[in-house]
């Protein structure tokens, strides 16, 4: 039977026992009103595990104070649990996200708790995890203990993310803004990549893209192309206007032809109020939308994923500076190897040739202790603002005359020493 009547936040987070694993709802989708509550008991339930992917907003658990209560594991480390991963106060899965609902299901990451958001109950009987399915599917199936949110501002969003509201064992009643990350403003580098892409992305691929100005600059050249499509991890603003105009039409899929699909999404209240009832978007599971096989049987899928550093031979380390975990595998290689099975698929690592700080993204060697998420015979397309390069089945040498080429012009001398030094020969042409 449904729950019949809403309780207390404090009522509801009384019902979760010492030593739990609570899983919290992802991105946008975080119950901001029970992670307050949670963490207000903490004393009371004394010691609790923490599951989350990437979540929004603060991450109080993750406070100095409570690291005697709180054994924090991110499988994707945002930035509001950064700090704690590099003090030793939470810790990180390495996972590729198309298997994080297998572990969750399968009880090689148990989950006793689930705290979501969803939508108020619809005609049916049904309410919406809005705009996350990803991994928080997986853990309400599992959970002995299914805890709501229920947020008048959570989107009715269509897809796996539709749950009977009995499968919910208690809600509170909390109403709270979700929250927003607007899409940046590309410098002329960025915009300079995004052309770069824009022009060997063919008319009727599917595209995965994700939030940031690299993705935007991207999507904003894509104006003029025909009968694109949309099968990604991640769904941000700025593949609004090309649906509303047209360009993304999803025509050509395979895959649920005709239909926008994400596992989740992130953006502004705009996006929000695009996704709410929307009869030709679908969030599903990230072990359906992940899946390399499913991925490959899309046509063209052009996949524009980013990397923290390239090394001269295309090893691609985008969840580390050096032995400092900055993010996490996320869905980086269940895309780049479902692109490159795809019929005219393009792989892509796009990036900025320099940090912010100046420092060099193409380097000689990875930083010690950096993690290699994506590897060498996975990686075909990299751009810089000074180019694309094809990787795919060149050698070593090739792959770093390649390299080089497209590196901030200051650092390719001391690129074509080390390559020199490494293999022989001249890297200058």
């Amino acid at each position: 039977m449904p729950p019949t009547n809403s309780l207390s936040p404090e009522q509801a987070i009384d019902l979760i026992r010492p030593g739990d694993a609570v899983f919290i709802h992802s991105a946008a989708a975080t119950p901001m009103t029970l992670v307050n509550a949670l963490v207000a008991r903490a004393k009371t339930l004394r010691h609790l595990r923490i599951i989350h992917i990437h979540t929004e907003g603060e991450a109080p658990y993750a406070r100095p104070e409570l690291a005697d209560v709180f054994d924090i594991d991110a499988f994707f480390v945002g930035r509001n649990v950064r700090k704690a991963v590099a003090e030793g106060r939470a810790d990180y899965i390495p996972a590729f996200l198309s298997e994080v609902p297998t572990l969750i299901r399968s009880k090689l990451v148990p989950v006793d708790v689930a705290l979501i958001s969803v939508s108020p109950v619809d005609k049916h009987g049904f309410v919406s995890l809005g705009p996350s399915v990803d991994t928080t599917l997986a853990a309400v199936e599992t959970a002995r203990l299914v805890i709501a949110q229920m947020n008048r501002n959570v989107p009715r969003v269509m897809g796996e993310g539709q749950i009977p509201f009995e499968v919910i064992d208690h809600f509170i009643e909390a109403d709270e803004p979700l929250p927003e990350i607007a899409p940046a403003s590309p410098t002329s580098d960025v915009r300079e990549i995004g052309r770069h892409i824009a022009e060997i992305v063919p008319d009727g691929a599917t595209l995965q893209t994700g939030i940031g100005s690299i993705p935007n600059a991207v999507l904003e050249q894509l104006t003029n192309h025909k009968d694109l499509g949309v099968h990604t991890e991640m769904f941000s603003d700025g593949l609004l206007p090309l649906i509303e105009s047209g360009v993304v039409t999803n025509a050509k899929k395979k895959i649920h032809p005709g239909y926008v699909i994400s596992t989740f999404a992130l953006g502004t209240q705009r996006l929000y109020d695009f996704l709410d009832d929307h009869p030709r978007v679908m969030l599903r599971d990230a072990a359906f939308t992940n899946n390399i096989n499913i991925i490959s049987k899309n046509p063209k899928v052009t996949a524009i994923n980013s990397a923290i550093e390239v090394d001269l031979t295309g090893q691609i380390c985008a969840d580390s500076i050096g032995t400092r975990i900055y993010s996490g595998v996320g869905g980086q290689i269940d895309f780049m190897r479902g692109a490159a099975a795809s019929a005219g698929g393009m792989p892509i690592i796009a990036m900025t040739s320099r940090t912010p700080h100046g420092s060099p993204k193409i380097v000689a060697e990875l930083q010690p202790g950096a993690g290699v998420v994506t590897t060498r015979p996975s990686v075909h397309f990299v751009v810089t603002e000074y180019g694309v390069v094809n990787l795919y089945g060149k050698s070593l040498k090739e792959r770093a005359t390649l390299l080089i080429g497209i590196a901030h012009p200051d650092d390719r001398e001391m690129l074509e020493r080390s390559a020199h030094d490494r293999w022989g020969g001249r890297f200058d042409e």
